[in-house]
């Protein structure tokens, strides 16, 4: 839900691994977050949440745990990536959520220097029509990677890590430009934003707006984005700095997100400060043997369920047929059952080649007899 009811009215799922060694040094895990309100080093604690419920909450990246794996061996491994997606109208009368899955990015951009693997996600979920969204999705690739200023580099560095986000924070801006001189996209037409690349064993994940992205580590819920939403206090102090207003939960008592791109008609004249504004937060993580698989969803999802609470689902999922496509498909029939009133998209990415179910044993119902029976049975077989 991100317009406002009255101008809505107005227009209407254990993963078991198999890693590849890659040639690099063991580093400290650690996730990392650039230009977020909430900033801090994330470990992970040990412990994996088996009994959870609806709206438990998972780790967010500004929280501080233990990480009993920092400086292990087990950095030195690369994921093997395999990906499933889902999208559901839902309730409402037209679709307007938009994503993209690319398992092999430097295959798509026809990239040999490339690190491998390489893979590239994203969720868009419009608002005042759905030409935003599509635009977005139909240019991704020449906004996010053939526009944009990617470092190139012979090892993947911290250097170059903060070239790349400085390159993804632009083109999230170029993109927000791009729509407000489009026209086949309305001023009163919007889109959130959230993006994932891997890169060998980086991940990096922005955003802008309600989508929410949730790695899974060894069970546990660690959120890779932040809601941008009026009821985050960070955001409403932001907006109330700019001259803009919250009422009834609503930026400007219209948007229930306080960023995104488009809705230029909350954001004119060209160059003013705007309350809305498409200035991503990007997060760093890097990957080890203990993340499972990320979540990447709209927020017709996280309406209706917690970050724990997905992460639980596609995990026992995994375990009954380790197929993330299924685990994706299961989230939204979920979300259905829990009465979402939005649209509804999932990306499930594992980072895990799949493996082979072991052989299933038939269990034998033992069963004890009564002294009467086996006289019976004695007798029987005596018989016999």
């Amino acid at each position: 839900m991100v317009l406002s009811p009255t101008m809505v009215t107005e227009a209407e799922v254990s993963v078991q691994y198999r890693l590849c060694v890659a040639k690099e040094p063991a580093v400290v895990h650690q996730i990392e977050v650039a230009s977020s309100p909430i900033l801090g080093e994330v470990r992970v604690a040990d412990s994996v949440i088996t009994e959870f419920t609806r709206f438990d909450s998972g780790l967010s990246c500004s929280e501080n745990v233990k990480d009993a794996a920092m400086d292990s061996p087990k950095s030195k491994y690369l994921p093997c990536i395999r990906s499933g997606s889902y999208a559901d109208i839902g309730s409402r009368m037209s679709m307007e959520d938009e994503h993209i899955r690319i398992d092999d990015l430097s295959a798509r951009l026809g990239s040999s220097n490339c690190c491998s693997p390489s893979a590239f996600y994203a969720v868009f979920d419009g608002h005042g029509g759905p030409e935003a969204a599509m635009y977005i999705k139909r240019n991704a690739m020449k906004l996010f990677f053939d526009d944009a200023l990617i470092p190139e580099a012979l090892e993947i560095d911290d250097s170059f890590l903060k070239q790349l986000e400085n390159s993804h924070r632009e083109a999230f801006l170029q993109a927000d430009l791009a729509l407000a001189t489009e026209p086949t996209v309305s001023s009163s037409c919007g889109t959130t934003a959230l993006t994932a690349v891997v890169l060998g064993r980086h991940l990096l994940v922005a955003n802008a707006g309600d989508c929410r992205a949730v790695l899974c580590k060894r069970g546990t819920a660690v959120e890779m984005s932040q809601d941008h939403r009026p009821s985050y206090l960070p955001e409403r102090m932001r907006v109330e700095g700019l001259g803009g207003y919250i009422l009834d939960g609503y930026l400007n008592g219209y948007l229930s997100v306080t960023r995104a791109l488009g809705d230029w008609d909350m954001k004119l004249p060209l160059g003013s400060d705007s309350p809305l504004i498409a200035e991503p937060d990007i997060r760093r993580a890097i990957l080890t043997e203990e993340d499972e698989f990320l979540i990447i969803a709209c927020d017709g999802i996280w309406d209706v369920m917690s970050s724990q609470y997905a992460v639980s689902l596609v995990r026992q999922g995994l375990k009954r047929h380790n197929d993330p496509q299924q685990c994706a498909r299961e989230l939204v029939m979920d979300a259905l059952r829990l009465n979402t009133s939005d649209n509804l998209s999932v990306i499930v990415v594992c980072f895990s080649s799949p493996e082979p179910f072991p052989p299933q044993r038939r269990r034998l119902r033992c069963c004890n007899l009564s002294e009467d029976a086996r006289n019976r049975l004695r007798s029987l077989l005596g018989g016999n």
